[in-house]
């Protein structure tokens, strides 16, 4: 078992930034791929970013490369999301999941853990 609490989340301005954090406990922490998903409302929860167990190997959605940053500290137990240059699309919940495996997963199927989420809100 796995539990994930995000934070860092907030309101901010178009073109600000912000890093969301992703801090677990549980079951061995670094043998798990993460993910970073949104969920914006009335809409279906999408893939951001993933990384796999030794942090070596990241994917981005297209609509954040470039602007985001996917990272992980296995000795804090820690996973983050920098996001530049945000944009008011961007406006979601944000979730941290974890994957029973070691690899970077792009569907939300793969992840068997998850957050309760934190709120980006960014305006014009």
């Amino acid at each position: 078992q796995v539990q994930l609490v995000e934070s860092g989340g907030g309101l901010v301005q178009a073109g600000d930034s912000l890093r969301l954090s992703c801090s677990a406990s549980g079951r061995a922490f670094s043998r798990n791929g993460m993910g970073w998903f949104r969920q914006a409302p009335g809409k279906e929860r999408d893939f951001v970013a993933a990384i796999n167990w030794r942090g070596g190997s990241t994917i981005y959605a297209d609509s954040v490369k470039g602007r985001f940053t996917i990272s992980r500290d296995n000795d804090k137990n820690m996973v983050f999301l920098q996001m530049n240059g945000l944009k008011p699309e961007d406006t979601a919940v944000y979730y941290c999941a974890a994957t029973p495996g070691v690899g970077v997963l792009a569907s939300s199927r793969g992840y068997g853990y998850w957050g309760q989420g934190t709120q980006v809100t960014v305006s014009i």
